[in-house]
């Protein structure tokens, strides 16, 4: 198979093409990669693709070297340099001392602690999710992210349904069923939803999704969202009042809406699968419900809901034998570094039980995931309750198409109350 498979989307619709990664880490660590154009998406410069999981972390923790700042943290390059400045107000993509700055504002939010008081009444939530019969475990799934967000953020209930829409439109833009799709009731919406829709842009095709054009009807909700009234402080407001920018505060709401939405909605259906097709360490988990952290953990292992972050070589460097020049795009495959057997034995092995387990599955560096124990406590809360049903397949599952979000678009399942341990 050749190199350029691994930047292709419609590589990824059928499963993650972990045999190429495996020969790639043996025979070319650090690959280059072409970046050809796919359908409206103009060709690109190419790219160092990073597999190995030593690797993946020095790239990781040195953004000295390895800027998230100077191209942003995608492959695709914004698609004006007014797009790219755009971006780059956004705390994914700032190196630091800028970007702990905006660490520390939203930090208090995803402690240890604060998300222990959130704890009871996300597991209220995911336990009503389930009920008798056949469902798609993905749109069940969903329910629970996109709740805890609206929750975090101060969004009302009737808004929620926005918070899918966007993550869908910009995560899932080279798939043609959820690049356009639109699912919120407007009628139910309140006025500043209702607004939101109205400012909804009709783009040319191969508009960068993560623009500010492409974005207007998002950023319009957040500014709305801003100056309504409500109980108590929602992250959104102890933002405001932190001294973000206008452009710093819409990236936050977009990095809210989106980041914390999306890997949740692929992981949680990709982890009870990966559960499916594993029946023997299912039933090991049954039998010891307190391999649950554990399991979790190799979940995410296992099903990284994110397959790759970009950086932007600062200076010339050697890593894995190349010499990257400053400039180039270097992209680091969690996905692969999640099986590199030079830190998990039998990396291909699904074991609820294995520890220690290093995965990058929340990043490494500066950027580890700031909602990383919010994510966890979700995931705890939907498997902990699923210990409780039957589970099996209603059908095949289809994967979303995308080289970048490790994704179900549908998992449908068949659920009975157990009967018994």
């Amino acid at each position: 198979m050749p190199v350029v498979e691994v930047f292709l989307p419609s590589t990824y619709e059928t499963a993650v093409p972990y045999e190429l990664f495996a020969r790639l880490r043996e025979e070319s660590p650090v690959c280059w990669i072409p970046e050809p154009a796919i359908g409206p998406w103009r060709e690109g410069p190419g790219f160092w693709a990073v597999f190995g999981h030593a690797d993946v972390k020095q790239v990781l923790r040195d953004p000295a070297t390895f800027s998230s700042h100077l191209g942003a943290t995608q492959i695709r390059d914004p698609d004006t340099p007014a797009d790219l400045a755009f971006v780059q107000v956004q705390m994914l993509n700032m190196d630091p001392p800028d970007h702990s700055r905006l660490r520390r504002i939203v930090a208090a939010a995803f402690t240890p602690r604060a998300v222990r008081a959130l704890e009871r009444t996300i597991a209220e939530r995911a336990a009503a999710l389930f009920a008798a019969g056949e469902c798609d475990f993905v749109e069940v799934a969903a329910d629970l992210p996109v709740w805890t967000l609206a929750h975090v953020m101060g969004v009302p209930a009737q808004d929620k349904r926005l918070l899918y829409d966007w993550a869908s439109r910009v995560i899932g833009y080279q798939d043609a069923d959820y690049a356009g799709l639109s699912t919120a009731d407007v009628e139910s919406l309140t006025p500043a939803g209702r607004l939101a829709v109205a400012a909804r842009p009709e783009l040319r095709p191969g508009t960068n999704p993560r623009s500010k054009a492409a974005l207007s009807d998002m950023f319009a909700y957040a500014h709305a969202l801003a100056e309504t009234p409500v109980d108590g402080e929602s992250v959104m407001s102890v933002m405001r009042k932190g001294g973000l920018t206008e452009a710093e505060f819409e990236n936050m709401f977009f990095l809210f809406a989106v980041a914390g939405n999306e890997t949740l909605r692929n992981g949680i259906p990709g982890g009870l699968l990966t559960l499916l097709s594993h029946p023997a360490e299912l039933a090991r988990l049954r039998a010891d419900p307190s391999l649950l952290d554990s399991s979790i953990e190799e979940m995410l292992r296992f099903w990284p809901p994110v397959m790759h972050f970009r950086r932007t070589a600062t200076r010339d460097r050697t890593l894995g034998g190349q010499d990257i020049r400053a400039g180039d795009k270097v992209v680091v495959y969690h996905a692969s570094a999640n099986r590199d057997p030079a830190v998990f034995p039998d990396p291909d092995r699904f074991d609820v039980a294995r520890s220690p387990n290093d995965h990058v599955s929340f990043g490494f560096g500066p950027h580890f995931c700031l909602g990383a124990h919010l994510a966890r406590a979700q995931f705890r809360s939907v498997i902990r309750e699923l210990l409780a049903w039957d589970v099996e397949l209603a059908g095949p599952p289809r994967r979303l198409t995308s080289n970048f979000q490790n994704g179900l678009k549908h998992l449908p399942v068949r659920l009975s109350r157990r009967a018994g341990p």
